[in-house]
């Protein structure tokens, strides 16, 4: 399987009379299987028409933030936190320029300001622009962002001189992406276990007890460890969020249904990651019937549910990552280190609910993570894919630590 196959790409196409290689790049990018959102500068349709990019890759092409014909906002933000990666080819030394300077006056700049993937960019333009100082900085300085740059070919230019400068051959470009792709998946082989979401436990048909999760954290860190290159199992409960794609998704209802789905998967696991919010009680007795209101007041009798995390942890082996969450409000630290030692966890990561930002429902989280080592880890106030980003820097370095030999 490609490397590229289900991959969401930002292909940005800039001002260059190379531009006219963008249509093979686009169809080598799709017969490997990636998803190709084509951005373009106003100078690039000059080049090249966007109706040929856009029937290539089978989506309209944006040119604009605000597209006149449909109505609608072409929001740079959305598209740069679903990327899996974008890329910039052929680069002009104009944008290059703009990006390393920060300079923001086209979505394909906004796109890449916004972008919280990888970016590799692609050159392309005169042998005398290419060497110029000025371009040679700005290269260096998008290098010490973490850019990724895609060495531009040496033969004959559009001016007639001869060196450094062309946009590399599609081939090459799709060649280089799928290598830094593989390199960049340490976890291949490893098989990952998410849970995420709410449970909700019946009253009756109608009602049930439940809590506040959106299962964003544990689908953010469910899409991390896919990109690291692990085979991801997420077992989510109810929630409002588009399944993932290329993850296999077990959906359940039920704190017992999450503590079968995750005993089954958890034997095969190497990383095990359990953000689910699973009800402490659940009732005693279901109504098959919708309960009436008849009296001014009601009980339900509960009983306490099977404590999954703490099952996984007197159970799993020295050779897989345990990852648990703290919701607290109150005495966090020591609860939260009461936990991890309790359920024999390698990490635990705690969130107050006294936080602003931090907790259920928002698209941000302020963690604390504690190792079994007693390593403790503050962050800052940030996205939940960046959290995320955090969470499987630590179990990447325990994956090697407890596996050597990988």
């Amino acid at each position: 399987m490609s490397s590229l196959k289900d991959k969401n790409i930002i292909l940005g196409v800039c001002g260059s009379i190379a531009a006219y290689k963008v249509a093979s790049l686009v169809r080598l990018l799709i017969k490997k299987g990636a998803n190709i959102q084509v951005l373009m500068t106003k100078e690039a349709t000059e080049f090249i028409p966007p109706l040929t990019l856009s029937t290539l890759s089978k989506k309209p092409v944006l040119v604009e933030y605000y597209d006149k014909i449909t109505g609608s906002w072409n929001n740079h933000v959305q598209l740069g936190l679903e990327a899996d990666f974008m890329l910039i080819a052929p680069a002009s030394a104009n944008t290059i320029a703009k990006i390393a300077n920060g300079f923001c006056d086209n979505i394909l700049a906004a796109t890449y300001l916004s972008a919280k993937c990888p970016v590799y960019i692609a050159p392309a333009m005169d042998l005398d622009m290419w060497r110029h100082q000025a371009t040679q900085d700005n290269i260096a300085r998008l290098r010490s962002f973490g850019n990724i740059v895609i060495p531009p070919g040496d033969g004959e230019l559009a001016s007639g001189l001869v060196g450094e400068g062309r946009l590399a051959e599609p081939l090459e470009i799709v060649d280089f992406l799928i290598q830094s792709l593989d390199l960049d998946q340490p976890l291949k082989g490893k098989k990952a276990l998410v849970t995420a979401g709410p449970t909700y436990e019946a009253i009756d048909p109608v009602r049930f007890i439940g809590n506040y999760s959106s299962g964003k954290m544990g689908y953010a860190i469910a899409n991390r460890l896919k990109q690291l290159g692990a085979q991801v199992t997420l077992i989510t409960g109810p929630t409002a969020l588009p399944i993932p794609q290329e993850i296999e998704t077990i959906s359940i209802q039920s704190a017992q249904q999450m503590y079968d789905a995750s005993t089954s998967v958890f034997p095969t696991a190497d990383i095990i990651v359990m953000s689910a919010a699973v009800a402490d009680y659940t009732p005693i007795d279901i109504s098959k019937e919708k309960i009436k209101k008849k009296s001014d007041t009601f009980s339900i009798q509960l009983k306490k549910t099977t404590d999954i995390l703490a099952f996984l942890g007197q159970h799993k082996t020295s050779k897989q990552t345990l990852v648990g969450f703290a919701l607290e409000t109150n005495n966090e630290l020591v609860h939260a280190k009461e936990k991890l030692i309790r359920k024999n966890l390698d990490f635990i990561v705690l969130n107050s609910m006294k936080d602003k930002g931090a907790g259920f429902g928002t698209d941000t989280n302020k963690v604390t993570i504690i190792s079994k080592e007693d390593t403790i880890k503050n962050f800052q106030l940030k996205t939940k894919v960046e959290v995320a980003n955090d969470i499987c820097e630590l179990i990447l370095v325990h994956q090697k630590a407890v596996n050597p030999i990988n």
